[in-house]
Parts: structure tokens; sequence; C-alpha cells
């Protein structure tokens, strides 16, 4: 670890970054270092594969977190990590720099000729998919489990993935010699592109599999349950490994990432692990002291109301907000702001046993009042004086 450069470094980026920033740079660098524009440059190779793995941290918001956290140690064996190295944690270099650049892109044509590997008619891994889900207020803070359909495609049963009919095989393309491109041109102006009867596969089929149509793949709704962890926020992802598009000519399925979008709620207000709320609390509880009941996330919980609260007073219920359920299972506080509710709909008797409440009371018993007062006596002095001296 000690060893290794800081990602941003890496790809020579600002840790503000944007995402689009991040990709642009990978982008350069890998060109420059790519091993095919680089034969037999040992070093060239080794920066290749370092811009790859920095490029896989940092446009992945889920590690790039972990990796501004704790830095390399985050994806070391046992730091809780990701695993450490390619072929742990992290995918191929070259894996890296298709998805970037585009599966089946032509080699040739991105270093301008020369005899580069062509990797276009071997196993790719699957598109990632994205499915965003609403959920209540209660079942992010409390956790809670789902069930989704969602249309993916997957292996064909019938050819295996390979789309070929079974019984029957493919064959070497007659087109492109089994290269996956063709070159057109001539002259000192040749250039290659991908080939037409194979489309850059290199085999072309006997007979292609009836239920696929030669494809590899069919598309079928699928059911998943999901546990909506305790805790997750607006804007959270969940990411189901291999539960994505189906690899094509073998490669593995690409991944599901689940964006929830939490709905507001009526009485519950939510920062972070904490939770807010407006309580009511009676006009006489609040003058004389008592107690009331105030609604949490994990039940009714008793609240004493000091004598002279005033609207506005927050109390705070330790230990009743939302509950971390991805960092060990603490939880939040609760904080209530007291809000006096005076009494409406009064018969005739009640108005006159509160009318003579109320003839016992005057200002003295009122500190805010009295406070107001004597800041407006201060105002007024003031001003007259003000008004003197022009």
């Amino acid at each position: 670890m000690a060893n290794k450069r800081d990602y941003y470094e890496v790809l020579g980026v600002s840790r503000s970054a944007t995402d689009d920033e991040i990709k642009k740079a990978y982008r350069k660098v890998a060109m420059k270092y790519h091993p095919d524009r680089n034969p037999g440059n040992d070093e060239a190779e080794d920066s290749f594969k370092e811009a790859s793995e920095a490029y896989e941290v940092l446009s992945d918001s889920d590690k790039k977190t972990r990796y501004d956290q704790f830095g390399h140690q985050a994806f070391a064996a046992g730091g809780g990590g990701f695993g450490g190295g390619f072929g742990g944690g992290f995918h191929d270099p070259s894996d890296i720099f298709e998805q970037v650049f585009g599966g089946g892109f032509n080699i040739n044509d991105l270093f301008g000729g020369g005899g580069g590997r062509r990797r276009s008619n071997g196993p790719a891994r699957g598109s990632d998919l994205r499915y965003d889900l609403d959920v209540d207020f209660e079942e992010a803070a409390l956790g809670s489990h789902r069930t989704i359909t969602l249309p993916v495609s997957e292996a064909c049963g019938r050819c295996s993935g390979s789309g070929a009919e079974p019984g029957t095989s493919k064959q070497t393309c007659p087109t492109c010699g089994g290269r996956g491109q063709v070159t057109a041109g001539g002259g000192f102006i040749q250039f290659s592109q991908t080939c037409p009867s194979c489309s850059g596969a290199g085999e072309v089929l006997d007979k292609a599999c009836r239920d696929c149509n030669g494809v590899g793949s069919v598309k079928v709704r699928q059911k998943l349950k999901l546990r909506i962890p305790a805790g997750v926020e607006s804007g959270s992802r969940q990411r189901l490994p291999g539960k994505g598009e189906a690899g094509v000519r073998g490669g593995p399925a690409g991944d599901l990432f689940i964006v929830f979008h939490v709905r507001d709620h009526d009485f519950f207000k939510r920062n972070g692990l904490d939770i807010y709320c407006e309580v009511p609390v009676p006009f006489h509880i609040a003058m004389l002291g008592g107690e009331i009941e105030v609604p949490t996330l994990h039940g009714g919980a008793k609240l004493k109301i000091p004598a002279g609260t005033e609207s506005g007073k927050i109390f705070r219920l330790r230990g009743q907000g939302v509950m971390d359920a991805a960092h060990g299972g603490g939880k939040g506080n609760q904080n209530a702001m007291v809000n006096i509710e005076v009494p409406s709909r009064l018969s005739g008797k009640e108005k006159k046993a509160m009318q003579q409440l109320c003839d016992q009371l005057h200002d003295s018993h009122f500190d805010l009042t009295i406070k107001m007062k004597k800041t407006a006596e201060k105002f007024y002095d003031r001003k007259r004086k003000l008004e003197s001296d022009t």
C-alpha cells in the first residue's frame, strides 16, 4: 500500500473532479499507456493497469467514498474494502478499457493501424442495469423487503448462450478469416473496420438457435426479492452482482443497481440519522408542567414537559432516530420541537371558567411580555432623544 500512488494523482484530477472529468482523464492516460501502443514496454503496461485501477475506484461512488475516507487501505485484504489487486475486487484493465471506449472497438482504428490484440470475438460482460425504486419513509428508516419485477436478458436455455441451434456448430467467418475485422482501401491509405458478415465475432453459425435467433440471450421478466436496509436515503444505491444483462459469448452477467427514492412523511422529517418533528403541547401542560407521549419511529415515548415551557423549545429523545444498518446498527436521535396548542370550540361555561382564571393573571407572569416592554421603552427613549436633538 505504501508504494501505491494516489488515485487522483494517477489520473491527474482534483478530488472535486466530476464523473465526466474523471472519465476524460482516464481516456487520455489509458490511450497513452495502452500495451498495444507500447509493445514490450513493461513500465507503460504498469501505468495502464494503474490508471485502470484508479478509474474503477473513482468512477464508482461507493468505492470513491471508501477511498476518500481510508485511502488504499480500504481495498486491502481484511481492510473492510473490496479485496486487493486485480483478480480480487478489481476487473481486468482491458475490460475496463473496453467498457469506457465501447465494446467491440477497433484497436487499429484507435491507434492508427498495426497488429494489435483482437478481443472482439471473446467473452464480453453484460451491461449493468439501473432500477429506480420509490420507498415509503418508514421502509427507508426501519428497513423492509420488496419483490420487484423487471425485464432483463439472460443466457438462452436452449443454446446455453452460444446462439447456435443444438446439434449445430459455429464456423470461422469466411469473410474475415476469424479476425473479426476486414481491411478496406488500398495503397498507402488503408483502414480496418468490423467485419459485416460476423459483426466482429470472427465466427458464423451453421444454424441460428430458434429461441434466441442466434443472439445467445432472451428477454425475460425476472422477479427479485430485495432487502431494503434500514437507514437508506434518497440517492442511496444497492448493488446486486450478476443481476444485470446477460453476458455475450459466455461472458459474465452485468450488475443491477437499485437507486432508492424516499417519499416525504407528514410528521417526521429526516436529517442524516436524526429525526425532527413538531409536537403539539396543550397550553396548560406547557404552563404547569406535565408529561406527553411523542410518536417515534420505534413506538411512543414519554416526554416530560417542565412548567413554563415555551413554543419552539426543542427536546432531544436519544436513540429514537434512524438505525444505521450499514455501519454497525447505531441510531440517531429524535428532536421534538414544542408547539403550544390553545383550546378551541369552548362552551360558554368553559369560557367563563377560563376568563376567571385569566383575570388572576397579569404581565408579571409573562417573561417574554416583560422583555418586550422593556425593549420598547428603551427604543422610545432613544427615539425621543433623537427628535429633541433635531
